[in-house]
Protein backbone atom coordinates (compact mmCIF):
# COMPACT_ATOMS: atom_id res chain seq x y z
CA UNK A 1 0.00 0.00 0.00
CA UNK A 2 1.06 3.60 -1.05
CA UNK A 3 0.90 5.95 1.36
CA UNK A 4 -0.10 9.58 1.02
CA UNK A 5 3.56 10.84 1.83
CA UNK A 6 4.74 8.21 -0.54
CA UNK A 7 2.38 9.73 -3.79
CA UNK A 8 3.80 12.67 -3.30
CA UNK A 9 7.09 12.11 -2.88
CA UNK A 10 6.79 10.08 -6.59
CA UNK A 11 4.94 12.95 -7.94
CA UNK A 12 7.57 15.21 -7.16
CA UNK A 13 10.10 13.07 -8.90
CA UNK A 14 7.78 12.64 -12.31
CA UNK A 15 7.78 16.37 -11.93
CA UNK A 16 11.40 16.69 -11.81
CA UNK A 17 12.24 14.30 -14.70
CA UNK A 18 9.73 16.27 -16.63
CA UNK A 19 10.93 19.67 -17.91
CA UNK A 20 13.92 20.39 -19.57
CA UNK A 21 17.12 21.15 -17.96
CA UNK A 22 20.62 22.20 -19.62
CA UNK A 23 21.57 19.04 -20.77
CA UNK A 24 18.82 18.06 -22.79
CA UNK A 25 18.57 21.57 -24.31
CA UNK A 26 22.24 21.38 -25.47
CA UNK A 27 21.72 18.05 -26.65
CA UNK A 28 18.58 18.98 -28.30
CA UNK A 29 20.33 21.64 -30.51
CA UNK A 30 23.47 20.23 -31.02
CA UNK A 31 21.31 17.53 -32.77
CA UNK A 32 20.35 19.77 -35.60
CA UNK A 33 22.51 19.94 -38.64
CA UNK A 34 25.45 22.05 -38.87
CA UNK A 35 24.89 23.26 -35.32
CA UNK A 36 27.86 24.99 -33.11
CA UNK A 37 27.79 26.26 -30.03
CA UNK A 38 30.16 29.13 -28.37
CA UNK A 39 30.30 31.42 -25.69
CA UNK A 40 31.00 35.01 -28.15
CA UNK A 41 29.61 37.57 -25.07
CA UNK A 42 31.10 35.92 -21.90
CA UNK A 43 31.96 32.49 -20.11
CA UNK A 44 28.35 31.83 -19.16
CA UNK A 45 26.49 32.83 -22.15
CA UNK A 46 26.26 29.84 -24.43
CA UNK A 47 25.17 30.49 -27.77
CA UNK A 48 24.30 28.02 -30.66
CA UNK A 49 24.31 29.06 -33.91
CA UNK A 50 23.73 27.70 -37.62
CA UNK A 51 25.74 29.00 -40.72
CA UNK A 52 27.58 31.60 -37.98
CA UNK A 53 24.02 33.01 -37.33
CA UNK A 54 22.74 32.95 -33.84
CA UNK A 55 19.52 30.88 -33.02
CA UNK A 56 18.59 30.25 -29.39
CA UNK A 57 20.87 31.57 -26.20
CA UNK A 58 20.88 30.91 -22.72
CA UNK A 59 22.83 31.58 -19.98
CA UNK A 60 24.32 29.22 -17.91
CA UNK A 61 23.77 31.25 -14.12
CA UNK A 62 20.55 31.78 -12.84
CA UNK A 63 17.14 30.43 -13.60
CA UNK A 64 17.48 28.35 -16.90
CA UNK A 65 15.95 30.05 -20.06
CA UNK A 66 16.14 29.91 -23.49
CA UNK A 67 16.01 33.18 -26.26
CA UNK A 68 14.89 32.19 -29.32
CA UNK A 69 14.15 33.82 -32.35
CA UNK A 70 10.62 34.21 -33.98
CA UNK A 71 8.32 35.32 -36.49
CA UNK A 72 6.98 39.24 -35.50
CA UNK A 73 3.26 38.08 -35.29
CA UNK A 74 3.67 35.19 -33.05
CA UNK A 75 5.88 36.96 -30.83
CA UNK A 76 3.22 39.11 -29.55
CA UNK A 77 0.68 36.19 -29.53
CA UNK A 78 3.41 34.15 -27.41
CA UNK A 79 3.66 36.66 -25.11
CA UNK A 80 0.16 37.10 -24.56
CA UNK A 81 -0.87 33.48 -24.70
CA UNK A 82 2.34 31.92 -22.37
CA UNK A 83 3.23 33.35 -18.91
CA UNK A 84 6.65 31.89 -19.48
CA UNK A 85 7.56 34.06 -22.37
CA UNK A 86 8.15 37.84 -23.04
CA UNK A 87 10.43 40.15 -24.65
CA UNK A 88 13.70 38.57 -25.54
CA UNK A 89 16.71 40.91 -23.36
CA UNK A 90 19.10 43.11 -25.01
CA UNK A 91 17.54 41.36 -28.49
CA UNK A 92 15.36 43.04 -31.37
CA UNK A 93 11.80 42.51 -29.56
CA UNK A 94 10.17 42.20 -32.87
CA UNK A 95 11.94 39.09 -33.61
CA UNK A 96 13.35 37.10 -30.03
CA UNK A 97 11.58 36.00 -27.14
CA UNK A 98 12.60 34.78 -23.37
CA UNK A 99 11.42 31.75 -22.60
CA UNK A 100 11.39 30.47 -19.07
CA UNK A 101 12.23 26.86 -18.66
CA UNK A 102 12.25 26.37 -14.96
CA UNK A 103 8.81 24.91 -14.08
CA UNK A 104 8.17 24.90 -17.86
CA UNK A 105 6.89 21.10 -17.78
CA UNK A 106 5.92 21.55 -22.30
CA UNK A 107 9.00 19.88 -23.64
CA UNK A 108 7.39 19.70 -27.04
CA UNK A 109 6.24 22.99 -27.18
CA UNK A 110 9.85 24.28 -26.22
CA UNK A 111 11.21 21.64 -28.80
CA UNK A 112 8.37 23.46 -31.87
CA UNK A 113 9.90 26.89 -30.75
CA UNK A 114 13.58 25.69 -31.17
CA UNK A 115 13.28 23.91 -34.35
CA UNK A 116 11.39 27.24 -35.59
CA UNK A 117 13.93 29.56 -34.29
CA UNK A 118 16.68 27.40 -36.09
CA UNK A 119 14.56 27.41 -39.40
CA UNK A 120 14.10 31.01 -39.57
CA UNK A 121 17.70 31.21 -39.32
CA UNK A 122 18.79 28.94 -41.49
CA UNK A 123 16.12 29.75 -44.22
CA UNK A 124 17.77 33.38 -43.49
CA UNK A 125 21.50 32.68 -44.75
CA UNK A 126 22.41 33.37 -48.36
CA UNK A 127 21.43 30.57 -51.02
CA UNK A 128 25.07 30.23 -51.26
CA UNK A 129 25.87 29.42 -47.60
CA UNK A 130 22.97 27.06 -47.52
CA UNK A 131 24.32 24.96 -50.17
CA UNK A 132 27.96 24.94 -48.81
CA UNK A 133 26.66 23.62 -45.64
CA UNK A 134 24.42 21.11 -47.65
CA UNK A 135 27.73 19.83 -49.09
CA UNK A 136 28.94 18.55 -45.73
CA UNK A 137 26.00 16.21 -44.68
Amino acid sequence: MITQRGCLKRAASLYFLSQMNIEELRNYCISKPYVEECFPFDETTLVFKVGGKMFLLTDLDGDLYMIIKAKPESVIERIERYSDTDEGFHMNKKHWIRVRLENNLDIKRIENWIDESYRLVFDSLPKRKREELNTLL
